[in-house]
């Protein structure tokens, strides 16, 4: 639905009470074609595909809390797709390039802003590595620009090229990679989901999957028993301890994310950068606020905050990569959960419960992933057969020994 500018001004006049919902706030039925369980991006993402482009029916999304409640609102909104291996790579550029279309698919503001993604270089060998990883990204056609140290200096001449101990020499930019609203993301893909008549469940906290004779029926909620054809679970992470329900161990263990933002400043940061000598990354927001956050805690937890030796850590990143941040003050901080896989990518896929589909895994790099994810697993539902760019992304793939492990998507030696 647009709306004029004077519609706008005339609800302003008038106390903002001509605005509808943007989406329906229904009960639930008694059974379903298909259950996602999660209302966070990847299951609104999910349902939104399921129904308008594979125009599948009797959909519902279960959310324990309210929709965007979890990872889709905790995170720094970074989207990319310059990634190296074969196995990931075709993925998050099919996924960028939904994000490139994503505003005019969803008729909704979701901020998408492409304004470039930089990784800086400090050492000869990262160079190489940089180098060789550029080349992989063009090739398969994603684009990208190796940079050097003048071409840096051009670009942010307020970083801290000097630094004795992390002399930046160049970088490799993305140009097409950048920042997108994430939860304008979340409102639009559920208000699509909703006009493509899917159920959006808020407060409905599934506690239980009935399996009988190796086939899913249903789920058990705090608002009772909804009976479905397939069940699709997409809960961050939460994964390991919804999909225990079900009698399965994933590969998988939850670690908190924590991300920053400083008061509102004067326009600074082109695009996103990211410090190649320790895990953080910085962007700015549309208010003025830097955006930035470092590695997960190194222990495993179900909650969504942090602690203070990673505010540290990112702070001595911060202050190694560009001094001045040090006179900005800290605004607030927030944390999501992270569930790790073992090789640092994710896993969409079958399980051996028929009707029972998982999505997970994502590490820190689940929000860049959202279109690609619900459009793969909604595939996956619809289908019974991986999409093409998420075939590699089997959950047998650890026991198979066709593991993904690339340095960046997330996962640390010390986690496996």
């Amino acid at each position: 639905m647009k709306f004029s500018g004077f519609r706008v001004v005339a609800e302003a006049l008038k106390g903002n009470t001509g605005w509808r919902p943007l989406w329906r706030n229904p009960e639930p039925e008694n059974e379903y074609d298909y259950l996602i369980v999660g209302g966070g991006g990847h299951g609104l993402a999910t349902a939104y595909y399921l129904a308008k482009t594979f125009r599948q029916s009797r959909i519902a999304v279960l959310e324990k809390s309210w929709l965007g409640s979890g990872n889709i609102g905790r995170n720094t909104t970074i989207i990319r797709s310059n990634y190296l291996l074969p196995g990931n790579q075709p993925f998050y550029e099919f996924s960028m390039k939904l994000w490139e279309g994503l505003e005019q698919e969803l008729n909704f503001n979701a901020m998408v802003s492409q304004r470039g993604v930089i990784n800086l270089i400090h050492s000869d060998s990262q160079r190489d590595a940089f180098r060789r990883r550029g080349n992989s990204v063009m090739l398969s056609g994603a684009g990208a620009r190796l940079l050097s140290r003048e071409d840096l200096r051009s670009i942010a001449p307020f970083l801290n090229f000097d630094d004795e101990r992390f002399p930046i020499r160049g970088g490799l930019l993305q140009p097409r990679g950048g920042t997108a609203r994430h939860d304008g993301v979340a409102w639009g893909y559920a208000r699509g989901a909703d006009l493509h008549g899917v159920d959006l469940i808020q407060n409905c906290e599934v506690t239980g999957f009935r399996i009988v004779d190796g086939r899913i029926r249903g789920v058990e909620t705090t608002r009772g028993y909804i009976g479905a054809g397939k069940v699709g679970v997409a809960v961050a992470g939460s994964s390991g301890r919804v999909m225990a329900m079900a009698g399965m161990r994933l590969p998988i263990e939850s670690h908190v994310l924590q991300a920053f933002v400083s008061e509102g400043l004067k326009p600074t940061l082109p695009g996103v950068i990211t410090f190649g000598a320790g895990h953080f990354y910085i962007s700015q927001s549309d208010k003025g606020g830097l955006v930035f956050g470092g590695d997960i805690d190194g222990y495993n937890s179900y909650a969504q905050r942090g602690n203070l030796p990673v505010i540290e850590g990112a702070a001595e990143c911060a202050m190694a990569l560009m001094p001045s941040l040090g006179r900005a003050r800290l605004l607030r901080m927030w944390g999501g959960l992270m569930d790790m896989s073992m090789d640092g990518s994710p896993i969409i896929d079958r399980t051996d419960v028929e009707g029972l589909y998982f999505n997970g895994g994502w590490c820190i790099g689940g929000f860049k992933a959202t279109p690609a994810s619900g459009y793969a697993f909604a595939h996956l539902l619809a289908t019974n057969t991986p999409h093409e760019t998420a075939r590699s992304y089997r959950l047998d793939r650890f026991a198979r020994g066709y593991v993904i492990d690339e340095t960046g998507t997330g996962a640390q030696p010390n986690l496996h």
